[in-house]
């Protein structure tokens, strides 16, 4: 029978080549949690099948010493989401101290582990090229891509960053608009059409052009808790949309200050293009007209608590009431993705840095919940 290796099976092999069968033996018995960890999730999201069709499954060759392998170093930094390390420096000594994890992530141990700066350059790679952003992609196409879920929770959470707040460019003042008296014109009076808002332009934008305008910046935000204080931070927000089975679907990152409904719209047409759903659950945050038109005309139901603005609240139904308190779900997924997968302490700056590493921690929760839903 004849058979052929993939790309991830012949890296594996090229790491292990040269190492005595005692000492294979000896270092792969009794796998700890955390290592099997690591394996699913190198499995799940073959992250080095990726990397390798970034590089055309070649290393850049040329003078001076050989350039370190980028599909060693990216599973390095899967692990260190996995293990919920802070640093490159704690990823680094961790590999130098656990030998079994070093070639699982297929770094030779005949050789020193690339340094500190290495990391740091391959990491930026990686970030200038959303390698994470199409992994994850390519993880729910793959896995549930042909499923139909049943719901799914849209909800932001803050991010936390150690750098400065980005300084706004100063712009032409634009002239100032004419008055009118409130109510009804008078006989003769022509007065322009209303501008629209920013989600009804967003209706007739495409996903780029969405994106365009929403603030990437570091900002400062702010929100009330669920005591009823408002707290605030310095940093980012975090946009996920989270199925039913508790995989996150899609994630944008914002600005702090830039509110959860300007992000709706976006998010509906990346989910719409991953995976099928029957509803949208969302909070009063997203209360809107325009979004229950966007979601509705993506054929979901939406299901938005009602923000009664000095009216009277509108209450679900008893079966839509039912279905809204699973959004808890969304909640639950923030929670593990801050505790567990290295949200909580972001060590790096600028949104596509940033990005890369929630990412790291987004794809590390995907595969551990896929592993849950398999057993």
């Amino acid at each position: 029978m004849n058979t052929i290796l993939s790309p991830v099976t012949v890296q594996r092999f090229s790491a292990l080549q040269g190492e005595l069968i005692g000492l294979l033996e000896r270092d792969y018995t009794g796998l700890t949690p955390e290592l099997e960890q690591i394996i699913r999730a190198f499995e799940f999201t073959q992250i080095e099948l990726t990397v390798c069709r970034d590089r055309g499954y070649a290393q850049r060759r040329g003078v001076g010493q050989p350039e370190a392998d980028r599909c060693a170093l990216a599973c390095a930094f899967l692990a260190k989401a996995v293990l919920d390390l802070k640093t490159t420096r704690a990823l680094i000594d961790r590999l130098q101290a656990d030998s079994k994890l070093r070639r699982l992530c297929g770094f030779d141990l005949r050789f020193a582990l690339p340094s500190e700066a290495t990391f740091s350059r391959a990491f930026e790679e990686f970030a200038a090229t959303e390698l994470l952003q199409r992994v994850h992609a390519g993880m729910i196409k793959d896995t549930l891509g042909e499923q139909l879920i049943g719901h799914i929770s849209r909800d932001s959470t803050a991010i936390e960053a150690r750098e400065t707040i980005a300084k706004k460019e100063q712009t032409e003042v634009a002239p100032a608009k004419p008055k009118y008296k409130r109510g009804r014109p008078s006989k003769g009076e022509v007065r322009p059409a209303p501008e629209p808002s920013a989600l009804e332009r967003q209706r007739g934008q495409t996903l780029a052009q969405m994106m365009a305008e929403i603030d990437t910046a570091c900002a400062t935000g702010t929100k009330k808790n669920a005591q009823g204080y408002k707290i605030s931070w310095k940093g980012y927000k975090l946009h996920l949309d989270t199925a039913c089975c508790g995989v996150p679907i899609s994630a944008v990152l914002t600005g702090a200050n830039v509110h959860d409904s300007r992000v709706a719209i976006p998010l509906i047409r990346i989910s719409a293009q991953r995976v099928d759903a029957c509803y949208e659950l969302m909070d009063a945050a997203y209360c809107s007209t325009v979004i229950h038109e966007e979601v509705q005309a993506a054929g979901r139901v939406p299901l938005i608590d009602h923000n009664p603005r000095k009216g009277q609240k509108r209450e679900f139904a008893p079966h839509e009431a039912q279905r809204y308190k699973t959004r808890s779900g969304a909640e639950r997924c923030n929670a593990r993705l801050k505790d567990e997968f290295g949200a909580r302490h972001v060590q790096v700056r600028g949104h596509a840095k940033v990005m890369c590493h929630l990412m790291l921690g987004v794809v590390a929760l995907c595969a551990d919940q896929f592993t849950r839903l398999l057993v």
